[in-house]
């Protein structure tokens, strides 16, 4: 869970009410594009924490064609960001154009909404550029106390984009997500862990970690989990992941070096003062 400044989430218990009552007449409206980028606008200054003036600039311009508005930090642009009319549903062409302006700028991050639903995405620069949905919300089923929806807020807050949350988030997904964890319960540890435990239960019982194999993937794990692109790249990930960690494990350590030996102090009699001693003895040194 992120921690959230009291302030930051004071602000949100303020403001989500009034932004949820201006969205529901909005949409009962069935406002254009352009007001719906006002209210948006709105959104990210007054709930977000971003200045109107300074940090939100609208038609922002990349290479000849402009995108609705874009979040910029000093001469970074942190989100591009994709606005359509309130009263439509958000598509994979209206993503594209959002990808599109990322694409062309370099920025990583691009946020599509209808001033309802938000979406967010980070950009992969490979070819041809590829996407990944970090997560979406509806602005109007927040629930501006609960701690799950106020963090859904800070990760897109201005607050958020300085303690790196939306970095975070996106670190945390894609090492803990359902692939992940089919990949994981497709090695041959897990198999093994099994085979034992089965064992235990069953007391002599003779099965081979090829049979566990099987039912896991053709009676227990869905076949989404384990066939598809996302699902391979998971696999990949985690075997290569696993080798390295094994050949790190695996490597000789170092011999440990002797500890050098000190010169041991003379042994100074109990009947001795401590005068006498160095007095008579060179070994014993005083400041």
């Amino acid at each position: 869970m992120i921690s959230i400044p009291k302030a930051v989430a004071a602000r949100f218990v303020s403001t989500v009410p009034k932004f949820q009552r201006i969205l529901q007449i909005a949409r009962d409206r069935d406002v254009n594009e352009a007001d719906t980028v006002a209210i948006v606008q709105d959104i990210l200054s007054e709930v977000m924490g971003f200045d109107k003036y300074l940090e939100i600039t609208s038609e922002y311009c990349i290479r000849g064609t402009f995108c609705d508005l874009a979040i910029k930090m000093g001469e970074t642009v942190q989100n591009v960001i994709e606005v359509k009319a309130i009263g439509l549903t958000l598509k994979e062409n209206h993503l594209r154009q959002a990808v599109d302006y990322c694409a062309n700028h370099g920025a990583q991050w691009a946020v599509l909404t209808n001033g309802i639903n938000w979406e967010l995405y980070k950009i992969r620069f490979e070819q041809p550029i590829q996407y990944d949905l970090v997560y979406s919300f509806n602005f109007l089923e927040l629930s501006a106390r609960k701690a799950e929806d106020q963090e859904k807020l800070f990760i897109l807050s201005k607050e958020g984009l300085a303690r790196a949350a939306r970095e975070t988030f996106y670190e945390k997904i894609q090492s803990v997500n359902r692939f992940i964890i089919g990949a994981l319960l497709r090695q041959e540890s897990v198999f093994s862990t099994l085979r034992r435990d089965l064992k235990k239960l069953t007391p002599g019982l003779r099965i081979r970690d090829e049979e566990i194999e099987k039912i896991l993937l053709n009676e227990v794990l869905k076949r989404d989990i384990i066939e598809g692109e996302e699902a391979s790249k998971a696999l990949s990930r985690v075997r290569r992941t696993l080798r390295k960690v094994s050949k790190q494990s695996s490597k000789p350590k170092g011999k440990l070096q002797p500890a050098p030996t000190l010169a041991r102090p003379a042994f100074i009699p109990a009947s001795e003062t401590f005068e006498q001693a160095t007095a008579t003895d060179p070994a014993v040194v005083t400041d």
